[in-house]
């Protein structure tokens, strides 16, 4: 009878520490999620900002520095991926039209972080609208929308950020330091 007790007891505290690891596992999962996110978000900015400067410098060579890119992504392995139940394996997806120069998303997950991407471009600057001519560190605005919890949060900021600078709608006081663009 006791080593019943005991063993009943080993599997509740096995249990437990199972429950404990899942939790923090899951934690884990979401902070690399976003950190890939906001690398991917960079990787696509640097991009668009090479492209915008090969046809600014006009060179003849423009299609090979245009290509170069694509095939750093076809070289990038792919690092994170994200399980499915059988029952989402098995329906089919259900995708919008990619909006005019921005590829589709190819999950739920990419959609959803897209669409935060959106909320995050205007939460940063109805921020700036607020803090009027000041200089501002990429850290300060991920700490007052709340995105401070983690590297992959703040990288999201900062990307961001580097991206509002790159479309004129922000710009850079330094290094490291954001200002709002005059009107």
């Amino acid at each position: 009878m006791v080593s019943a007790t005991r063993t009943a007891h080993e599997i509740e505290v096995t249990a437990e520490s199972l429950q404990e690891d899942l939790a923090r596992l899951e934690i884990q999962k979401q902070a690399l999620e976003r950190e890939l996110a906001a690398v991917a978000a960079h990787l696509d900015s640097v991009q668009r900002a090479l492209s915008a400067l090969t046809v600014l410098m006009g060179e003849p060579s423009g299609r090979r520095a245009a290509e170069q890119p694509e095939q750093a992504k076809a070289d990038v392995p792919v690092v994170a991926s994200t399980a499915r139940t059988p029952q989402e394996q098995s329906a089919p997806r259900q995708t919008r039209p990619p909006q005019k120069g921005r590829p589709a998303a190819s999950s739920p997950a990419e959609a959803e972080e897209s669409r935060s991407y959106g909320a995050l471009t205007e939460q940063i600057l109805e921020y700036f609208a607020g803090v009027g001519d000041a200089e501002v560190r990429a850290r300060d605005v991920a700490a007052a929308l709340g995105r401070d919890t983690d590297s992959g949060s703040i990288n999201a900021v900062r990307s961001t950020l580097d991206r509002l600078v790159g479309t004129s709608r922000l710009r850079r006081a330094g290094r490291g330091l954001y200002r709002a663009q005059k009107s």
